[in-house]
């Protein structure tokens, strides 16, 4: 069974935060703003005085960690507690996903998400990644229902530091890398074939457009090409990560970066850094120690990091450790054309000790 499940509308324009009442009206007039303070800082004074102008009630809560279970509990009850017809979240990959997971929980609250990074594709992703208080992965939670929008502030996202831009570059472009191994093995299917077809566009734009969109962004500019990177970033990778079939093709770089992220030395890396460095793991095993040229020149050029930062104690076992406790499921495993196990995740992470 095909199914795709995506946001029911995307906007995006520069300056969009000064108009972002016009948009919240036809759905609700007393919401709850879901943010950060950094993100909070960035969208006003423009944002609260469009809400005022278009006569919009609001009650505000501030996400300070991680979008854990208890981050997202509690917002369910204050959310309910505030008789809120519509939950508005501003900011980043952990607000928006707690946002989308108490959407998901409650049938008739309306979720509008505003994206103000392009570091990761979760405004429009139809999961939610769920964490513990240490910033270690627990699960990524399916969501059975979608923001009714998504905005976007090009201008927002310009002033943002380039480093969030790259990450959600590469976050994207991993789409590719991650899918179309799946195509060997399983050539008839359309789920597939829709996935590897959106994040190739993607990578294309990466290509042709990525050092000019990354420029614009270190000028904090608004340009053509930083407009598409974006749309890119947020709408075609969340668009190939919405197709659905009944057999699951979850990235494998991903289920590396679930483990990266239980390792406290790595919480400064961003999730599309850890990514970045995951595919260039993947990479190792699929092509036996040698890593795909065009993939480690991307990743050189978005400044990824290709070895592990400095270890606690052990570092060989340390390594190890990490090999033996990354999961990945044993069906998914057998429609990829490479053999997985710790052995080869060891020998592929202990590659990496050496220069690319």
């Amino acid at each position: 069974m095909l199914a795709i499940k995506s946001p029911r509308a995307y906007a995006h324009e520069s300056g969009l935060r000064a108009r972002a009442g016009e948009f919240i009206k036809p759905y609700a007039s007393h919401i709850r703003v879901f943010t950060s303070p950094r993100a909070w800082q960035a969208v006003n004074p423009e944002l609260t005085q469009s809400l005022e102008a278009n006569d919009i009630r609001w009650e505000i809560e501030y996400l300070t960690g991680e979008c854990t279970d208890a981050a997202i509990e509690t917002l369910k009850h204050n959310v309910e507690q505030q008789g809120a017809e519509l939950l508005f979240a501003i900011g980043g990959g952990r607000v928006l996903d707690a946002a989308k997971a108490v959407g998901s929980q409650l049938p008739n609250l309306k979720v509008i998400n505003f994206a103000t990074v392009a570091a990761t594709c979760a405004a429009w992703s139809p999961v939610a990644i769920v964490y513990n208080e240490q910033g270690g992965h627990v699960r990524s939670q399916p969501l059975g229902k979608m923001p009714d929008l998504v905005l976007v502030d090009s201008e927002i996202i310009a002033r943002s530091d380039v480093r969030y831009l790259k990450a959600g570059i590469v976050d994207a472009l991993a789409k590719y890398y991650e899918f179309y191994p799946y195509q060997r093995n399983n050539p008839n299917d359309l789920a597939l074939d829709l996935k590897v077809m959106t994040a190739k566009r993607a990578l294309d734009l990466y290509r042709e457009l990525g050092p000019a969109a990354v420029a614009a962004n270190q000028q904090q500019q608004v340009t053509p090409e930083l407009v598409k990177i974006i749309d890119a970033n947020i709408v075609l990778a969340g668009l190939a990560n919405s197709v659905r079939d009944v057999l699951p093709t979850p990235g494998f770089a991903h289920a590396i970066h679930n483990r990266l992220t239980h390792q406290p030395e790595l919480h400064q890396w961003l999730h599309g850094e850890k990514v970045g460095y995951s595919l260039l793991v993947q990479s190792l095993i699929e092509h036996d120690g040698v890593p795909d040229a065009d993939l480690l020149t991307l990743l050189r050029a978005y400044d990824m990091p290709l070895t592990l930062a400095p270890l606690t104690g052990d570092r060989a076992a340390t390594i190890r450790t990490i090999a033996e406790q990354i999961k990945f499921p044993a069906a998914s495993a057998e429609r990829l054309p490479f053999r997985i196990s710790a052995d080869a995740l060891e020998q592929a992470l202990l590659a990496t000790e050496n220069t690319f």
